[in-house]
């Protein structure tokens, strides 16, 4: 059975070449993705992860935001007890904050350099389908 995957680009940021091509490997891997576009809200993007059963969400952050995008994300999935979904990202994200967003709740965050590779293949291993 396929991932659902909804891949987003939350915020302000308006480079989405890379989400792009996560979201092509991603389907090229044999997984379901969704992708929502520039410019969501977390509550935008948690709204389609649950509309769609998605197994996964994956976030490109760029603009330096991710503390405050990530923590809001994984926040309501908490109100909406969703928290089932596993939330990875990647982006320009300090070293310094990788460990806190663990901390926070996300499984994994992919710095730039990671191979489309790397991702498909930790996805393939770290996250199930709800199917």
């Amino acid at each position: 059975m396929p991932k659902r995957i909804v891949v987003a680009k939350p915020g302000l940021d308006g480079h989405d070449r890379g989400a792009k091509v996560v979201a092509r490997a991603l389907r090229d891997a044999g997984n379901e993705v969704i992708y929502t576009g520039l410019h969501q809200t977390p509550e935008q993007i948690v709204e389609t992860a649950i509309q769609e059963d998605a197994d996964a969400i994956g976030l490109s952050v760029l603009s330096g935001a991710h503390m405050t995008l990530f923590r809001r994300l994984l926040e309501l999935l908490d109100e909406r007890d969703a928290r089932d979904i596993v939330v990875f990202g990647g982006g320009i994200i300090p070293e310094a904050d990788i460990p806190l967003l663990a901390e926070a709740g996300v499984a994994k965050v992919f710095t730039p350099g990671a191979t489309t590779t790397e991702i498909t293949t930790w996805v393939a291993t770290n996250v199930a389908s709800a199917g």
